[in-house]
């Protein structure tokens, strides 16, 4: 397992190790774990960034996340850097300014070592989907790492980094987490800025952290959360203090287990870790209640018509006349947009693209899209209606552990149901945590998933922090 970034900073104050000694290892560890094809671009500069943190280590003038090594998502805006999106037609953008999660670490003292490697556009399960190249899982180089933001899942896995950036939109952080066995917390939509985010689906996408601890995820997301200006969405919310909440004993925690979650499709190995850590949260005093989502059949479904509508929406600004990729020698305006974008976008960009334009278009807006919105309403009231008598709701982050690489691409719908778990948080806008829980029988980690009022990310942390000291012990 990775060290984490809460052990490294006592090394780092006691002055066993420089940061700069650090962020050099880590990039010559990258360099040397290439064929992961976690990383789409490595910071050789960062060292200059790493000295510049000695600097202030010294001073005793450092942030709480100083020396902090942290891979970013390729979908989120550095600025003076490339921001690909995993895609051909944004493969030489270079971002003109910080997205406001990366002013908020850059604050606290953070290095960024590089960009990370993605299903394109963030439309994936799978990282199969990235125009440079799959991801490969640390755990079983033969497996998918997860998706969409399987590069930072995996940058972690491998200890290529101490904590990465990724993006959530059905569980875009916490699948890919679960496959590669470490942390990964999905916050409550509105709780961090998406300002400098490239969407996909705008009323759904949410940053969040990877970690190889719950303490170092906690940590991370103090400093991303809060209000800001740029983005209407951001909730005023106060900001807890985290990493002070989240030693607290569960004894009287009430977990509610939604049985529809426990049922045929699920692994046997990922179903017995699940049931251990139930029967373990309940000797420490904690209160186990049976829940209903009734709706949750109906998550996938509802996610993939308003998803893709939003993407068809968000998607159509990439048309080879203003920025990206523009085909050459074109005669005509529409000859331009059309071989552009067929040029530009990848097969499941396609696909998302024309499904989204077809729900929207007339005649069939009412029959799908406003249904599918209907839909998402009752989803988030079997939520409310749950979270009156428990606090958090545990399931299966996956219903299985990574799958080879080509056993799905070829049947979108079975790559679509490896997040028939995740989606619903989204769907609700609720927050989420995905914590490693073991092994199945190949080796390969299982991931459970704990999801909790709007928020109150205290409480999953809380229960997350639990299940990953007493699996340690």
């Amino acid at each position: 397992m990775p060290d984490t970034y809460q052990n490294f900073r006592k090394r780092l104050l006691n002055g066993e190790v420089t940061c700069k000694g650090v962020v050099e290892s880590y990039l010559k560890k990258a360099k040397s774990k290439a064929d992961l094809n976690a990383f789409l671009e490595l910071f050789e500069e960062s060292g200059e960034a790493a000295e510049q943190v000695d600097v202030k280590l010294r001073a005793g003038t450092a942030g709480k996340l100083a020396g902090m090594v942290i891979g970013v998502k390729d979908i989120i805006g550095i600025k003076g850097k490339r921001l690909t999106c995993g895609s051909r037609i944004l493969k030489n953008f270079i971002s003109p300014y910080d997205a406001t999660v990366i002013e908020r670490l850059r604050r606290e003292d953070v290095v960024i070592i590089g960009k990370t490697n993605m299903d394109e556009f963030a439309m994936g399960s799978s990282t199969e989907y990235s125009s440079f190249g799959p991801v490969l899982n640390p755990a079983d180089t033969s497996r998918v790492p997860g998706g969409s933001s399987g590069g930072s899942a995996a940058a972690v896995a491998a200890d290529l980094c101490q904590v990465a950036l990724g993006t959530d939109t059905g569980g875009s952080i916490r699948q890919p987490a679960s496959f590669c066995g470490v942390v990964g917390l999905k916050p409550t939509y509105g709780r961090v800025s998406r300002y400098g985010l490239v969407a996909f689906a705008s009323s759904f996408d949410v940053i969040g952290p990877f970690a190889s601890s719950v303490y170092d995820a906690a940590l991370v997301l103090e400093v991303l959360s809060g209000p800001d200006d740029r983005d209407s969405t951001c909730a005023a919310a106060p900001v807890p203090s985290y990493t002070s909440l989240i030693d607290r004993d569960v004894k009287g925690l009430r977990v509610g287990i939604a049985q529809e979650t426990l049922t045929s499709g699920i692994a046997d190995d990922v179903r017995q870790s699940i049931e251990k850590q139930i029967d373990s949260l309940r000797s420490a005093g904690a209160s186990i209640a049976e829940v209903s989502l009734p709706h949750l059949d109906y998550t996938i479904p509802a996610y993939y018509i308003l998803a893709t509508a939003e993407a068809s929406s968000n998607l159509e600004r990439y048309d080879g006349a203003r920025y990206g990729h523009r085909a050459k020698e074109v005669q005509e305006l529409e000859e331009m947009y059309v071989r552009s974008r067929t040029e530009g976008f990848g097969p499941e960009v396609k696909r998302r693209i024309m499904l989204g334009t077809f729900v929207l278009s007339a005649g069939y807006y009412d029959a799908y899209y406003r249904k599918a919105q209907k839909v998402r309403r009752l989803i988030k009231e079997d939520f409310d209606n749950a979270f009156k008598d428990v606090d958090v709701i545990l399931t299966p982050t996956a219903p299985t552990t990574a799958f080879r690489f080509g056993e799905k691409t070829s049947d979108p719908l079975q790559m679509y149901l490896s997040d028939i778990f995740t989606v619903s948080a989204n769907l609700a806008g609720i927050p989420g945590i995905s914590v490693p829980v073991g092994k199945d029988s190949e080796s390969l980690p299982i991931g459970l998933q704990l999801l909790g009022r709007q928020f109150e990310e205290e409480t999953i942390l809380t229960a997350a922090n639990f299940i990953e000291k007493t699996r340690k012990n």
